[in-house]
């Protein structure tokens, strides 16, 4: 079955950096575009990053363009959100999302909480 595990979500300081990891199975990993996104407490989720099966195209929101990078490492079916220049803006459950097999699969989250 289709599994997303993330980890690497942690407390910093603003101005920090994190870096996600999103573990995948279940799939075929390089057939598949993949995303990361966010929810802060009281907000919707929403759209962090994307990057394309091959990692040839990557998308941002606006928000964080310039400060974060989506990657991805085929040979250890992973997914990767490096967080640079982290403002309290940026704290939410982080999680990373794969559209397969007619569906989208979420992952559990990993909380990000930076502080002032």
């Amino acid at each position: 079955q289709v599994q997303l595990v993330e980890s690497g979500g942690g407390l910093v300081q603003h101005g920090g950096a994190l870096r996600l990891s999103c573990a995948a199975s279940g799939f075929s990993f390089s057939s598949y575009a993949m995303s990361w996104y966010r929810q802060a407490p009281g907000k919707e989720r929403e759209l962090v990053a994307r990057i394309s099966n091959l990692a040839l195209t990557t998308n941002y929101a606006d928000s964080v363009k310039g400060r974060f990078t989506i990657s991805r490492d085929k040979a250890k079916n992973t997914v990767y959100l490096q967080m640079n220049s982290l403002k309290p803006d940026d704290s939410a459950v982080y999680y990373c999302k794969v559209f397969t097999l007619g569906r989208d699969y979420w992952g559990q989250g990993t909380q990000v909480t930076v502080s002032s």
